[in-house]
């Protein structure tokens, strides 16, 4: 669900909220019991539509916490790079290369023996 649907969310949840109240004190003002108005399909579906937009409200919720935490762990990782130097890393391609070469370079001990 989108941060954005928050304030749709909201007042889905108020609107169902009244209609539910209404629809109560319809059922009450019509002399109907505590079973009855249980039972009542407009009543069911009404907070059916509350518990789906509390659903949604803390899926919302979770998910503004966690770009919070996201937020707050990116500033702390700019603080720590600021903090220290960069150390340049040598590269190990590199390293291969210039072993090769002063293998190379540096005569064998068999060939001083011919001398």
């Amino acid at each position: 669900m989108s941060l954005k649907a928050k304030i749709y969310l909201k007042n889905q949840k108020e609107t169902a909220n009244g209609k539910l109240a209404a629809r109560l004190a319809f059922l009450n003002e019509k002399g109907l019991g505590g079973g009855a108005i249980q039972r009542d399909s407009m009543i069911r579906k009404l907070r059916a539509e509350i518990r789906k937009a509390n659903y949604r409200l803390a899926c919302i919720a979770v998910q503004e916490k966690l770009n919070a935490e996201r937020l707050a762990a990116k500033e702390r990782s700019r603080e720590m790079s600021l903090a220290e130097p960069i150390k340049e890393v040598p590269k190990k391609k590199g390293k291969k290369k210039e072993e090769k070469e002063e293998e190379k370079e540096e005569p064998s001990p068999a060939s001083e023996a011919q001398e």
